[in-house]
Protein backbone atom coordinates (compact mmCIF):
# COMPACT_ATOMS: atom_id res chain seq x y z
CA UNK A 1 0.00 0.00 0.00
CA UNK A 2 1.58 3.36 -0.91
CA UNK A 3 0.98 6.86 0.64
CA UNK A 4 -0.13 9.41 -1.80
CA UNK A 5 -0.90 12.70 -1.01
CA UNK A 6 -3.40 15.02 -2.93
CA UNK A 7 -2.62 19.16 -2.69
CA UNK A 8 -6.48 20.50 -3.32
CA UNK A 9 -9.27 19.64 -2.66
CA UNK A 10 -11.73 20.64 -5.66
CA UNK A 11 -13.30 18.69 -8.14
CA UNK A 12 -9.51 17.02 -9.84
CA UNK A 13 -8.71 16.47 -6.24
CA UNK A 14 -11.53 14.82 -5.01
CA UNK A 15 -11.53 12.84 -8.02
CA UNK A 16 -8.28 11.62 -7.62
CA UNK A 17 -7.93 10.47 -4.31
CA UNK A 18 -11.17 8.48 -4.99
CA UNK A 19 -9.39 6.79 -7.67
CA UNK A 20 -6.37 6.37 -5.80
CA UNK A 21 -8.17 4.77 -2.50
CA UNK A 22 -10.04 2.65 -5.19
CA UNK A 23 -6.63 1.03 -6.60
CA UNK A 24 -5.92 0.23 -2.29
CA UNK A 25 -3.85 3.27 -1.41
CA UNK A 26 -3.48 5.31 1.77
CA UNK A 27 -4.80 8.95 0.71
CA UNK A 28 -4.57 12.61 2.41
CA UNK A 29 -5.90 15.57 0.43
CA UNK A 30 -4.28 18.49 2.14
CA UNK A 31 -6.41 21.60 1.19
CA UNK A 32 -5.54 25.03 2.32
CA UNK A 33 -8.83 26.32 3.04
CA UNK A 34 -10.94 25.60 6.11
CA UNK A 35 -13.75 23.99 4.00
CA UNK A 36 -13.19 20.81 1.37
CA UNK A 37 -14.62 21.97 -2.76
CA UNK A 38 -11.81 24.01 -3.92
CA UNK A 39 -13.95 26.91 -6.12
CA UNK A 40 -16.90 24.92 -5.57
CA UNK A 41 -17.19 25.63 -1.96
CA UNK A 42 -20.32 26.80 -0.25
CA UNK A 43 -20.97 29.28 2.32
CA UNK A 44 -24.25 30.28 4.20
CA UNK A 45 -25.45 33.40 5.37
CA UNK A 46 -28.68 34.87 7.21
CA UNK A 47 -30.56 32.17 5.99
CA UNK A 48 -29.16 32.57 2.74
CA UNK A 49 -27.15 29.15 1.03
CA UNK A 50 -24.65 30.76 -2.23
CA UNK A 51 -22.59 28.21 -4.24
CA UNK A 52 -19.30 30.25 -4.14
CA UNK A 53 -18.23 29.11 -8.03
CA UNK A 54 -19.55 26.08 -10.78
CA UNK A 55 -23.45 26.84 -11.42
CA UNK A 56 -23.95 24.93 -14.12
CA UNK A 57 -24.31 21.29 -14.60
CA UNK A 58 -24.23 19.76 -17.87
CA UNK A 59 -23.02 16.57 -19.24
CA UNK A 60 -24.92 14.48 -16.79
CA UNK A 61 -23.66 11.62 -18.39
CA UNK A 62 -19.96 12.51 -16.87
CA UNK A 63 -21.13 12.74 -13.25
CA UNK A 64 -23.11 9.12 -13.59
CA UNK A 65 -19.72 7.41 -15.28
CA UNK A 66 -17.32 9.11 -12.59
CA UNK A 67 -19.72 7.37 -9.68
CA UNK A 68 -20.40 4.40 -11.49
CA UNK A 69 -16.61 3.41 -11.34
CA UNK A 70 -16.92 2.91 -7.83
CA UNK A 71 -20.84 0.96 -8.11
CA UNK A 72 -22.40 3.65 -6.86
CA UNK A 73 -24.77 6.36 -8.63
CA UNK A 74 -25.33 9.99 -8.43
CA UNK A 75 -28.73 9.85 -6.88
CA UNK A 76 -27.18 7.85 -4.21
CA UNK A 77 -25.69 11.46 -3.07
CA UNK A 78 -28.07 13.92 -4.52
CA UNK A 79 -31.25 14.95 -6.35
CA UNK A 80 -30.91 15.83 -9.42
CA UNK A 81 -33.49 18.13 -11.84
CA UNK A 82 -33.92 19.02 -15.32
CA UNK A 83 -34.47 22.75 -15.75
CA UNK A 84 -37.20 24.32 -17.68
CA UNK A 85 -36.52 25.86 -19.68
CA UNK A 86 -32.65 25.23 -19.23
CA UNK A 87 -31.52 28.99 -19.01
CA UNK A 88 -32.59 31.92 -21.21
CA UNK A 89 -30.70 34.69 -23.06
CA UNK A 90 -32.07 38.50 -22.53
CA UNK A 91 -31.32 40.49 -25.38
CA UNK A 92 -33.27 43.59 -24.46
CA UNK A 93 -36.39 44.51 -21.88
CA UNK A 94 -38.86 42.62 -24.24
CA UNK A 95 -36.66 40.32 -26.24
CA UNK A 96 -35.91 37.36 -24.15
CA UNK A 97 -34.94 33.89 -25.42
CA UNK A 98 -35.13 30.86 -23.73
CA UNK A 99 -34.15 27.37 -24.40
CA UNK A 100 -37.10 24.90 -23.12
CA UNK A 101 -36.08 21.55 -22.25
CA UNK A 102 -37.65 19.43 -25.01
CA UNK A 103 -36.81 19.86 -28.19
CA UNK A 104 -39.74 19.98 -29.52
CA UNK A 105 -40.00 23.57 -27.43
CA UNK A 106 -36.30 24.41 -29.11
CA UNK A 107 -37.55 23.87 -32.39
CA UNK A 108 -40.52 26.09 -32.09
CA UNK A 109 -38.04 28.33 -30.71
CA UNK A 110 -35.82 28.56 -33.25
CA UNK A 111 -38.67 28.40 -36.20
CA UNK A 112 -39.96 31.94 -34.51
CA UNK A 113 -36.87 33.40 -35.22
CA UNK A 114 -35.75 31.99 -38.80
CA UNK A 115 -37.55 30.21 -40.86
CA UNK A 116 -36.01 26.49 -41.61
CA UNK A 117 -33.21 27.17 -38.60
CA UNK A 118 -35.05 24.02 -36.87
CA UNK A 119 -33.98 21.55 -39.66
CA UNK A 120 -30.37 23.15 -39.24
CA UNK A 121 -30.42 22.95 -35.78
CA UNK A 122 -31.00 18.98 -36.00
CA UNK A 123 -28.37 19.33 -38.48
CA UNK A 124 -25.76 21.31 -36.31
CA UNK A 125 -26.22 18.80 -33.10
CA UNK A 126 -25.95 15.76 -35.07
CA UNK A 127 -22.38 16.95 -35.91
CA UNK A 128 -22.22 17.57 -32.14
CA UNK A 129 -23.51 14.64 -30.79
CA UNK A 130 -20.06 12.72 -33.13
CA UNK A 131 -17.74 15.19 -32.00
CA UNK A 132 -19.76 14.29 -28.31
CA UNK A 133 -19.16 10.59 -28.43
CA UNK A 134 -15.92 10.91 -29.71
CA UNK A 135 -14.29 13.99 -27.76
CA UNK A 136 -15.43 13.18 -24.25
CA UNK A 137 -15.03 9.33 -24.87
CA UNK A 138 -11.44 9.03 -26.78
CA UNK A 139 -10.08 13.01 -27.02
CA UNK A 140 -10.54 13.42 -23.05
CA UNK A 141 -10.04 9.73 -21.99
CA UNK A 142 -5.87 10.10 -22.41
CA UNK A 143 -2.92 11.63 -20.44
CA UNK A 144 -1.84 13.32 -23.76
CA UNK A 145 1.71 12.98 -23.84
CA UNK A 146 1.42 12.25 -27.52
CA UNK A 147 -0.01 12.95 -30.78
CA UNK A 148 0.10 8.63 -31.02
CA UNK A 149 -2.54 8.51 -28.65
CA UNK A 150 -5.30 9.70 -30.72
CA UNK A 151 -4.69 7.52 -33.50
CA UNK A 152 -7.82 5.33 -32.79
CA UNK A 153 -9.45 3.95 -35.66
CA UNK A 154 -12.85 6.17 -34.53
CA UNK A 155 -10.78 9.24 -34.58
CA UNK A 156 -8.71 8.86 -37.47
CA UNK A 157 -11.83 7.71 -39.31
CA UNK A 158 -13.65 11.18 -38.64
CA UNK A 159 -10.78 13.14 -38.33
CA UNK A 160 -12.62 15.89 -40.72
CA UNK A 161 -15.83 15.53 -39.23
CA UNK A 162 -14.32 16.98 -35.90
CA UNK A 163 -13.89 20.27 -37.45
CA UNK A 164 -10.36 21.13 -35.40
CA UNK A 165 -9.23 23.80 -37.94
CA UNK A 166 -11.91 25.86 -38.23
CA UNK A 167 -13.78 27.98 -35.51
CA UNK A 168 -16.99 27.73 -33.71
CA UNK A 169 -17.90 31.02 -34.74
CA UNK A 170 -17.51 30.50 -38.65
CA UNK A 171 -19.44 26.96 -37.60
CA UNK A 172 -22.52 28.58 -36.43
CA UNK A 173 -22.44 31.08 -38.99
CA UNK A 174 -22.80 28.40 -41.62
CA UNK A 175 -26.23 27.34 -40.50
CA UNK A 176 -27.80 30.44 -38.82
CA UNK A 177 -28.47 33.91 -39.51
CA UNK A 178 -29.94 35.48 -37.07
CA UNK A 179 -27.69 36.88 -34.39
CA UNK A 180 -29.78 35.84 -31.59
CA UNK A 181 -29.47 32.20 -32.34
CA UNK A 182 -25.59 32.89 -33.11
CA UNK A 183 -25.21 33.96 -29.58
CA UNK A 184 -26.95 31.10 -28.68
CA UNK A 185 -24.81 28.73 -30.63
CA UNK A 186 -22.42 30.73 -29.60
CA UNK A 187 -22.56 31.16 -25.78
CA UNK A 188 -21.60 27.41 -24.24
CA UNK A 189 -18.21 27.83 -25.80
CA UNK A 190 -17.59 30.54 -23.47
CA UNK A 191 -17.29 27.81 -20.90
CA UNK A 192 -14.06 26.90 -22.42
CA UNK A 193 -12.67 30.40 -21.62
CA UNK A 194 -11.97 32.37 -25.11
CA UNK A 195 -14.07 33.43 -28.23
CA UNK A 196 -15.86 31.30 -30.16
CA UNK A 197 -13.75 32.97 -33.16
CA UNK A 198 -10.70 31.32 -31.12
CA UNK A 199 -11.98 27.95 -30.35
CA UNK A 200 -12.18 24.94 -32.57
CA UNK A 201 -15.15 24.02 -34.10
CA UNK A 202 -15.11 20.69 -32.50
CA UNK A 203 -16.04 21.91 -29.62
CA UNK A 204 -19.69 22.39 -31.20
CA UNK A 205 -19.94 19.45 -28.93
CA UNK A 206 -20.77 21.77 -25.98
CA UNK A 207 -24.08 22.79 -28.10
CA UNK A 208 -25.03 18.99 -27.73
CA UNK A 209 -24.35 18.85 -24.33
CA UNK A 210 -25.88 22.11 -23.39
CA UNK A 211 -29.24 21.42 -26.00
CA UNK A 212 -29.72 17.83 -26.29
CA UNK A 213 -28.44 16.50 -22.99
CA UNK A 214 -30.08 19.46 -21.34
CA UNK A 215 -29.18 21.81 -18.10
CA UNK A 216 -29.76 20.05 -14.56
CA UNK A 217 -29.26 20.79 -11.26
CA UNK A 218 -28.71 19.58 -7.72
CA UNK A 219 -30.97 20.26 -4.93
CA UNK A 220 -29.19 21.67 -2.25
CA UNK A 221 -27.03 23.39 -4.51
CA UNK A 222 -23.28 22.17 -6.22
CA UNK A 223 -22.10 21.92 -3.03
CA UNK A 224 -24.03 18.61 -3.00
CA UNK A 225 -21.59 16.91 -5.54
CA UNK A 226 -18.70 18.06 -3.79
CA UNK A 227 -20.50 16.63 -0.71
CA UNK A 228 -21.27 13.60 -2.15
CA UNK A 229 -17.50 12.81 -3.97
CA UNK A 230 -16.38 13.99 -0.17
CA UNK A 231 -18.89 10.96 1.48
CA UNK A 232 -17.46 8.49 -1.32
CA UNK A 233 -14.35 9.40 -0.88
CA UNK A 234 -14.56 8.76 3.17
CA UNK A 235 -15.91 5.25 2.68
CA UNK A 236 -12.63 4.53 0.42
CA UNK A 237 -10.56 5.43 3.46
CA UNK A 238 -9.67 8.85 2.41
CA UNK A 239 -8.56 11.11 4.48
CA UNK A 240 -8.85 15.26 4.74
CA UNK A 241 -6.88 17.48 7.04
CA UNK A 242 -8.32 21.17 5.72
CA UNK A 243 -6.18 24.49 7.09
CA UNK A 244 -3.41 22.65 5.50
CA UNK A 245 -1.46 24.42 3.44
CA UNK A 246 1.37 22.79 1.50
CA UNK A 247 4.54 24.93 2.00
CA UNK A 248 6.99 23.07 0.02
CA UNK A 249 7.43 19.54 -2.42
CA UNK A 250 10.59 17.92 -0.60
CA UNK A 251 12.72 15.54 -3.59
CA UNK A 252 15.11 13.34 -2.80
CA UNK A 253 16.79 10.97 -5.58
CA UNK A 254 14.77 11.98 -8.29
CA UNK A 255 11.58 11.38 -6.46
CA UNK A 256 8.75 13.15 -4.04
CA UNK A 257 9.95 12.12 -0.86
CA UNK A 258 7.05 14.23 1.31
CA UNK A 259 5.73 17.63 2.00
CA UNK A 260 5.92 20.68 4.33
CA UNK A 261 2.22 21.58 5.63
CA UNK A 262 2.16 23.84 7.40
CA UNK A 263 5.86 23.75 8.58
CA UNK A 264 5.67 20.38 9.84
CA UNK A 265 7.36 17.43 7.35
CA UNK A 266 5.03 14.77 6.06
CA UNK A 267 5.87 11.51 4.27
CA UNK A 268 4.81 9.87 1.03
CA UNK A 269 5.11 7.76 -1.58
CA UNK A 270 3.30 9.96 -4.54
CA UNK A 271 1.74 13.21 -5.29
CA UNK A 272 -1.08 14.48 -7.79
CA UNK A 273 -1.12 18.14 -7.13
CA UNK A 274 -4.65 19.72 -8.52
CA UNK A 275 -3.88 22.99 -6.38
CA UNK A 276 -2.99 26.04 -9.22
CA UNK A 277 -0.57 24.48 -11.42
CA UNK A 278 1.70 27.80 -11.64
CA UNK A 279 1.98 27.99 -7.95
CA UNK A 280 3.03 24.18 -7.43
CA UNK A 281 5.96 24.47 -9.81
CA UNK A 282 6.89 28.04 -9.32
CA UNK A 283 6.39 28.15 -5.56
CA UNK A 284 7.01 24.67 -3.99
CA UNK A 285 9.27 22.78 -6.04
CA UNK A 286 12.75 23.33 -6.36
CA UNK A 287 13.91 25.29 -9.70
CA UNK A 288 15.51 21.99 -11.41
CA UNK A 289 12.65 20.03 -10.89
CA UNK A 290 10.18 22.74 -12.34
CA UNK A 291 8.25 21.42 -16.10
CA UNK A 292 7.88 24.89 -16.96
CA UNK A 293 9.94 28.72 -16.67
CA UNK A 294 7.91 31.67 -15.27
CA UNK A 295 7.78 32.62 -19.09
CA UNK A 296 5.41 30.04 -20.29
CA UNK A 297 2.89 31.03 -18.32
CA UNK A 298 3.52 34.42 -19.32
CA UNK A 299 2.68 33.47 -22.92
CA UNK A 300 -0.37 31.46 -22.07
CA UNK A 301 -3.96 32.92 -23.16
CA UNK A 302 -5.54 32.69 -20.23
CA UNK A 303 -9.66 31.84 -19.54
CA UNK A 304 -11.02 35.19 -17.64
CA UNK A 305 -11.40 35.78 -13.95
CA UNK A 306 -14.47 37.40 -12.48
CA UNK A 307 -15.93 39.65 -10.54
CA UNK A 308 -18.85 37.58 -8.52
CA UNK A 309 -21.39 39.12 -6.48
CA UNK A 310 -23.40 36.76 -3.69
CA UNK A 311 -26.79 38.89 -3.27
CA UNK A 312 -29.54 38.40 -0.65
CA UNK A 313 -32.84 39.66 -2.11
CA UNK A 314 -36.13 39.86 0.19
CA UNK A 315 -38.45 39.93 -2.31
CA UNK A 316 -38.77 37.34 -5.77
CA UNK A 317 -37.47 39.30 -8.69
CA UNK A 318 -39.73 39.24 -11.69
CA UNK A 319 -38.34 38.21 -14.93
CA UNK A 320 -35.29 35.40 -13.73
CA UNK A 321 -35.13 32.17 -14.71
CA UNK A 322 -32.48 29.68 -12.97
CA UNK A 323 -29.87 30.77 -15.34
CA UNK A 324 -29.95 34.26 -16.95
CA UNK A 325 -27.44 35.80 -19.89
CA UNK A 326 -27.71 38.95 -20.24
CA UNK A 327 -26.29 39.85 -23.49
CA UNK A 328 -27.63 42.99 -24.29
CA UNK A 329 -24.62 44.68 -25.22
CA UNK A 330 -21.82 43.91 -27.35
CA UNK A 331 -20.00 40.31 -26.86
CA UNK A 332 -17.22 41.66 -29.11
CA UNK A 333 -16.82 44.94 -27.18
CA UNK A 334 -15.99 42.38 -23.92
CA UNK A 335 -14.25 40.21 -25.14
CA UNK A 336 -11.77 42.06 -26.70
CA UNK A 337 -11.35 43.98 -22.69
CA UNK A 338 -10.48 41.01 -21.86
CA UNK A 339 -8.49 38.93 -24.09
CA UNK A 340 -6.94 41.86 -26.07
CA UNK A 341 -7.21 44.97 -24.10
CA UNK A 342 -6.91 43.91 -20.48
CA UNK A 343 -8.98 46.63 -19.28
CA UNK A 344 -11.89 46.83 -16.93
CA UNK A 345 -15.11 45.99 -19.30
CA UNK A 346 -16.61 49.41 -20.73
CA UNK A 347 -20.05 48.16 -20.72
CA UNK A 348 -20.15 44.00 -19.84
CA UNK A 349 -22.23 41.12 -20.24
CA UNK A 350 -23.21 39.29 -17.18
CA UNK A 351 -24.50 36.18 -15.90
CA UNK A 352 -27.27 35.66 -12.94
CA UNK A 353 -27.97 32.42 -11.12
CA UNK A 354 -30.86 32.72 -9.37
CA UNK A 355 -31.01 28.95 -7.89
CA UNK A 356 -34.08 30.03 -5.51
CA UNK A 357 -36.39 30.26 -8.15
CA UNK A 358 -35.62 26.11 -8.08
CA UNK A 359 -34.31 25.27 -4.89
CA UNK A 360 -36.29 26.56 -1.89
CA UNK A 361 -33.76 25.51 0.69
CA UNK A 362 -30.76 28.34 -0.47
CA UNK A 363 -33.15 31.00 0.60
CA UNK A 364 -35.17 32.15 3.34
CA UNK A 365 -39.10 31.60 2.16
CA UNK A 366 -40.38 34.74 -0.17
CA UNK A 367 -36.76 35.63 -0.53
CA UNK A 368 -33.95 35.58 -3.32
CA UNK A 369 -30.60 33.93 -3.85
CA UNK A 370 -28.73 35.67 -6.80
CA UNK A 371 -25.15 34.97 -7.96
CA UNK A 372 -24.23 37.49 -10.20
CA UNK A 373 -20.96 37.18 -12.31
CA UNK A 374 -19.06 39.83 -14.97
CA UNK A 375 -16.49 37.98 -16.53
CA UNK A 376 -13.32 39.92 -16.18
CA UNK A 377 -9.43 40.09 -17.36
CA UNK A 378 -7.01 38.26 -15.45
CA UNK A 379 -4.50 40.39 -14.02
CA UNK A 380 -6.09 43.62 -13.21
CA UNK A 381 -5.97 45.51 -10.23
CA UNK A 382 -8.83 44.95 -7.97
CA UNK A 383 -10.34 47.36 -5.68
CA UNK A 384 -13.31 48.07 -3.35
CA UNK A 385 -13.82 51.18 -5.34
CA UNK A 386 -13.74 49.30 -8.75
CA UNK A 387 -16.52 46.17 -7.19
CA UNK A 388 -18.70 48.75 -6.29
CA UNK A 389 -18.62 50.70 -9.59
CA UNK A 390 -19.44 47.46 -11.40
CA UNK A 391 -22.05 46.33 -8.84
CA UNK A 392 -24.09 49.61 -9.13
CA UNK A 393 -24.00 49.18 -13.10
CA UNK A 394 -24.90 45.86 -12.85
CA UNK A 395 -27.97 46.81 -10.52
CA UNK A 396 -29.05 48.93 -12.64
CA UNK A 397 -29.68 47.11 -15.98
CA UNK A 398 -31.32 44.17 -13.80
CA UNK A 399 -33.70 46.49 -12.78
CA UNK A 400 -34.33 47.55 -16.42
CA UNK A 401 -34.59 44.43 -17.84
CA UNK A 402 -36.17 42.67 -15.47
CA UNK A 403 -38.65 45.61 -15.04
CA UNK A 404 -37.93 45.56 -11.08
CA UNK A 405 -36.67 46.84 -8.33
CA UNK A 406 -33.68 45.18 -7.06
CA UNK A 407 -31.15 47.44 -5.01
CA UNK A 408 -33.39 48.81 -2.34
CA UNK A 409 -34.25 44.83 -1.30
CA UNK A 410 -30.77 43.76 -1.15
CA UNK A 411 -29.86 42.70 2.44
CA UNK A 412 -26.70 40.55 2.32
CA UNK A 413 -24.03 41.61 -0.31
CA UNK A 414 -20.49 39.96 -0.52
CA UNK A 415 -18.10 40.34 -3.75
CA UNK A 416 -15.38 38.00 -5.03
CA UNK A 417 -13.07 38.97 -7.31
CA UNK A 418 -9.52 38.52 -8.77
CA UNK A 419 -7.99 39.23 -5.25
CA UNK A 420 -9.90 36.67 -3.75
CA UNK A 421 -9.02 34.03 -6.31
CA UNK A 422 -5.34 34.55 -5.54
CA UNK A 423 -5.56 34.86 -1.69
CA UNK A 424 -7.88 31.37 -1.75
CA UNK A 425 -6.57 29.16 -4.77
CA UNK A 426 -3.03 30.52 -5.35
CA UNK A 427 -4.90 31.31 -8.80
CA UNK A 428 -1.94 32.77 -11.37
CA UNK A 429 -3.32 36.14 -11.98
CA UNK A 430 -6.71 35.67 -10.49
CA UNK A 431 -7.48 32.99 -13.21
CA UNK A 432 -10.84 31.45 -12.46
CA UNK A 433 -11.17 29.09 -15.13
CA UNK A 434 -7.58 28.15 -16.30
CA UNK A 435 -6.12 27.93 -19.98
CA UNK A 436 -8.60 28.51 -22.46
CA UNK A 437 -9.38 25.81 -24.57
CA UNK A 438 -7.14 27.58 -28.06
CA UNK A 439 -6.19 25.20 -30.94
CA UNK A 440 -2.70 26.05 -29.58
CA UNK A 441 -3.58 24.87 -26.24
CA UNK A 442 -5.60 21.35 -26.61
CA UNK A 443 -4.59 18.08 -25.85
CA UNK A 444 -0.23 17.41 -26.27
CA UNK A 445 -0.26 21.14 -26.21
CA UNK A 446 -1.78 21.68 -22.85
CA UNK A 447 0.95 21.86 -19.74
CA UNK A 448 1.39 18.30 -19.10
CA UNK A 449 -0.28 16.28 -16.80
CA UNK A 450 3.30 14.26 -15.72
CA UNK A 451 6.27 15.71 -13.83
CA UNK A 452 8.99 15.11 -16.57
CA UNK A 453 11.45 15.48 -14.09
CA UNK A 454 10.17 13.44 -11.23
CA UNK A 455 8.90 9.69 -11.74
CA UNK A 456 6.03 10.01 -9.02
CA UNK A 457 4.21 13.32 -9.09
CA UNK A 458 1.32 14.39 -11.47
CA UNK A 459 -0.49 17.27 -11.94
CA UNK A 460 -4.69 17.45 -12.20
CA UNK A 461 -7.30 20.11 -12.83
CA UNK A 462 -8.20 22.92 -15.20
CA UNK A 463 -4.50 24.07 -15.92
CA UNK A 464 -3.47 20.74 -16.98
CA UNK A 465 -5.76 18.05 -19.42
CA UNK A 466 -8.34 17.96 -20.56
CA UNK A 467 -9.21 21.38 -19.85
CA UNK A 468 -11.77 23.72 -17.72
CA UNK A 469 -14.86 22.81 -16.65
CA UNK A 470 -16.25 20.60 -14.15
CA UNK A 471 -16.67 17.85 -16.29
CA UNK A 472 -13.14 17.36 -17.47
CA UNK A 473 -11.88 18.22 -13.80
CA UNK A 474 -13.39 14.73 -12.71
CA UNK A 475 -11.49 12.83 -15.69
CA UNK A 476 -8.43 14.75 -15.24
CA UNK A 477 -8.19 13.59 -11.14
CA UNK A 478 -9.00 9.73 -12.57
CA UNK A 479 -6.20 10.20 -15.21
CA UNK A 480 -3.80 11.99 -12.54
CA UNK A 481 -4.56 9.03 -10.48
CA UNK A 482 -4.16 5.97 -13.10
CA UNK A 483 -1.14 7.40 -13.73
CA UNK A 484 0.80 8.02 -10.85
CA UNK A 485 -0.79 4.41 -9.85
CA UNK A 486 1.61 3.19 -12.74
CA UNK A 487 4.85 5.04 -11.31
CA UNK A 488 4.61 3.92 -7.74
Amino acid sequence: MAKISVIGSGFSGLSAACFAAKAGNDVTVYEKNSAIGGRARSFSEQGFMFDMGPSWYWMPDIFESFFSEFGKKASDYYNLVQLEPGFQIIFGKDDVLPLPASMNGIEEVFEAIEKGSAVKLRKFLAEGKYKYNVGMKHLVNTPSYSWLEFAKPDVIKGVFRLDVFRSVKSHVADHFTDPRLRALMEFPVLFLGAMPDNIPALYSLMNYAAISLGTWYPMGGMVKIVEGMQQLATSLGVKFRTNAAVDQVMVEGGKISGLHVNGAKESTDGLIASGDYNHVEQRLLPAQYRNYPAKYWDDKTFAPSCLIFYIGVNKKVKKLIHHNLFFDTSLDVHSKEIYENLSWPSDPLFYVCAPSKTDPHVAPEGMENLFILIPVATGLKDTPDVREEYYQKVMKRMELLCDDTIADHVVYKKSYCVNDFVNDYNAFKGNAYGLANTLRQTAVLKPTLRNKKIKNMFYAGQLTVPGPGVPPALISGRLAAEELIKNI
